[in-house]
């Protein structure tokens, strides 16, 4: 059986998505609060390796850009914020159809509940302060059953 990230077409695939997703919460009123103070110039490249890699692609994003320590630093420390996790998973969603996932109901289940989860669960664990997030965690992996490995440290 295939994974994931190659059902879902590969690096082409995942990069397909991760722009419609990009266009999406750009235009939706409550989420593009998320970029109001900029964000990097290879956003959406880094977004794409990064599902890539937690939908069971290769190691590019913990290779080139860090690891989900770094990524949950990012989206933590802004307090709850629970409209706008759903609203990006609304828009997620919709980029699903935008790029046509949503024409395999198993495929799109999938990565909706990955995105769902690890919106409201990995991104969403440390309100309070970025300081708090552990170092060395692992990008959690996801298959076709759901979690595989959560965001635990590195070993030594």
């Amino acid at each position: 059986m295939s994974t994931v990230y190659e059902a879902a077409g590969g690096a082409e695939g995942m990069m397909r998505l991760a722009s419609a997703w990009h266009a999406r919460v750009m235009a939706d009123a409550v989420v593009n609060h998320a970029f109001s103070q900029g964000f990097h110039p290879e956003h959406t490249e880094r977004l794409a390796a990064y599902w890539a890699e937690a939908l069971g692609g290769p190691t590019t994003y913990s290779d080139r850009y860090g690891d989900e320590t770094a990524v949950v630093r990012i989206h933590s420390g802004n307090g709850p914020h629970d409209e706008m996790d759903q609203r990006a998973i609304a828009c997620f969603d919709q980029a699903l159809i935008d790029t046509d996932f949503a024409d395999n109901d198993r495929l799109r289940r999938v990565l909706h509940d990955y995105f769902a989860w690890a919106t409201t669960t990995s991104m969403a664990r440390y309100h309070h302060s970025a300081d708090d997030v552990p170092g060395g965690l692992r990008i959690p992996h996801w298959s076709w059953n759901g979690l595989v490995s959560a965001a635990t440290p590195h070993d030594g």
